[in-house]
């Protein structure tokens, strides 16, 4: 472990809390990641009293929580930073916050995983300078996080993209992955569903072509529900599924093709800088929490 007692910044905790791993790092203002661990993800009893201990000895200001979800994120709930109805069981109604509210008594910055991720790329990455943006993350699960008008969105909890429906497209005989919805988004395009669909995981089919131009087919009917709802800015593509980089080009190719012509601005003229990879080397979630634990110290 690096030793801190001589460190000059400011420094805030990240966490960055997965459904397979809890990512755990000390930050500073810039968002360079001074250290960073991962401890597995298996029940609150054993993977939590690891990442208090970690965080624990820091010379923290503030921490922030990127948390997978669904999570309560209304600061006026009463059970504001728990995790909600999770299909990981062991962590349903768990209060993230809370609990390390609790153990270390510093301000305590939260938000969805995927609206950590948007949040470091708008102060990093990517989206830097812009007010609105669109993050959808497309790996075990799909998620998006969105930044309207400079804030990130909420509502009644947050948005749920990777449950909107599919078209399914002609001649794709998958009923789908979701339990819940079959042929939503996720239930059609995360990395369970292409597994499920062609018996191999993502990443042992780059070279079939076939899987990726119906990939990026639904991808696509994602991203045009996201630009005509949303009117984002720019729209980032992170997640496992993401690092099969010829999926951009079929992506973009497919948007331009199901806008028809009906919008025309100076973004959309130029798809290559609109529909763009995450650009912070899988660090934005991380960086994305060093961001809210920032947030959360100025507010104090």
């Amino acid at each position: 472990m690096k030793d801190f007692t001589t460190t000059s910044p400011v420094l805030y905790g990240a966490l960055e809390a997965g459904g397979t791993k809890m990512v755990c790092a000390v930050g500073d203002e810039s968002g360079e990641i001074h250290e960073q661990v991962s401890i597995p993800t298996t029940t609150p009893e054993e993977t939590m009293p690891k990442v208090i201990a970690y965080f624990k000895d820091k010379p923290i200001r503030a921490l922030g929580i990127a948390c997978f979800g669904p999570v309560d994120v209304r600061k006026e709930s009463r059970t504001y930073g728990t995790i909600l109805e999770t299909p990981k069981l062991p962590w349903r109604h768990y209060p993230i916050v809370g609990a390390m509210q609790d153990a270390l008594k510093l301000p305590i910055g939260f938000d969805t995983d995927v609206n950590g991720s948007l949040l470091g790329e708008v102060t990093w990455g990517s989206a830097k300078g812009l007010t609105d943006a669109v993050y959808f993350t497309i790996g075990t699960g799909i998620g998006a996080g969105v930044m309207t008008n400079g804030k990130l969105l909420h509502g009644m909890l947050h948005p749920e993209a990777g449950h909107i429906k599919m078209s399914v497209e002609p001649g794709d005989p998958y009923k789908g992955k979701c339990p819940s919805h079959g042929t939503c988004f996720e239930g059609m395009a995360s990395g369970p569903a292409i597994e499920a669909r062609w018996g191999q995981p993502a990443r042992e089919l780059a070279n079939r072509p076939e899987v990726w131009t119906l990939e990026a087919c639904y991808i696509a009917q994602a991203l045009l529900t996201a630009i005509m709802f949303l009117s984002p800015q720019r729209i980032i593509l992170g997640g496992g599924v993401m690092h099969q980089a010829q999926l951009f080009p079929l992506i973009r190719q497919k948007v331009r093709e199901l806008i028809n012509g009906y919008l025309k601005t100076r973004e959309l003229d130029d798809l290559d800088s609109y529909i763009v990879p995450a650009s912070l080397h899988d660090d934005q979630g991380i960086m994305g929490s060093v961001k809210l634990a920032l947030d959360a110290a100025a507010g104090e």
